[in-house]
């Protein structure tokens, strides 16, 4: 069998190749799951990956007066929108017994925007996700006010047409346990990971080894805890009208018993 290799700049760019049929396997965030769900793409979830929670956060100046989510009451905070921070941000406000009325969000769409507005001194905190965090922890003069921990698995999952999985399932596993072989040989190999992988990624050294060293990698089988996890995030988003009706993720979940 031939493989090809696609990049792609974010997963919304890979979820539409997917779904024209330009690419049969890919691998992306958890919010573009709910999205090409939601759109009627038709994409199965094959997989996840490990969580990983510290991965995603939101930072404070370290002079800040915030020393708690509840502080963060009337402040603007720096989001995405349909982003992970969002729903992390979300999740933050709700278990401190706030709303997410009760902030001002700052909606924007780059990573290297966001740390501009915070550096700015505009903005009371910033939400990134890794390397992006890992590079505004290192560069700029702040404090982790709270990352993804009890809040959000922030995991990644494979996709494809479900046809193409259930014509190539052998195919499929013989990936998953390359997948696997790989993700063992990066836990135990993170600074190999961050040698090999800075040049590719245009990352420096540094940033990358504190991204890494939070991360647990490993590929792992759907699961109902995982489908719940899932929903938690598609059942915010609807709310927030990010996508236009309500959906039920185990029902994209294709289970062929491929990890």
């Amino acid at each position: 069998m031939k493989v090809e290799w696609a990049e792609f700049l974010g997963g919304s760019q890979l979820s539409e190749a997917l779904s024209a049929g330009a690419i049969d396997f890919g691998h992306a965030s958890d919010g573009i799951g709910v999205f090409q769900q939601a759109s009627g793409k038709g994409l199965a979830y094959l997989a996840a990956e490990s969580p990983y929670p510290g991965g995603v956060g939101f930072l404070v100046p370290r002079d800040s007066p915030i020393r708690s989510v509840r502080d963060l009451k009337g402040k603007k905070v720096v989001t995405g929108r349909g982003y992970n921070t969002q729903y992390v941000l979300i999740r933050a406000l709700e278990a401190a017994g706030l709303r997410y009325e009760d902030i001002e969000p700052v909606y924007i769409v780059t990573a290297s925007d966001s740390i501009a507005a915070y550096q700015s001194g505009n903005v009371a905190a910033l939400g990134l996700w890794d390397p992006f965090l890992a590079a505004a922890q290192l560069a700029t003069d702040s404090r982790l006010l709270f990352d993804g921990a009890g809040l959000s698995g922030n995991r990644t999952y494979h996709f494809a047409q479900p046809g193409f999985a259930r014509a190539n399932q052998a195919v499929l596993r013989t990936v998953f346990a390359e997948l696997r072989k790989a993700n063992e040989w990066a836990q135990a190999h993170p600074a190999d990971v961050v040698a090999t992988l800075a040049p590719q990624l245009k990352v420096e050294p540094k940033v990358l080894a504190l991204a890494t060293e939070r991360r647990q990698y490993g590929v792992v089988a759907l699961t109902p805890a995982i489908a719940r996890e899932q929903q938690g995030l598609a059942d915010v988003f609807a709310q927030l009208k990010l996508i236009p009706q309500p959906i039920e993720v185990k029902d994209a979940f294709l289970d062929l018993n491929l990890v």
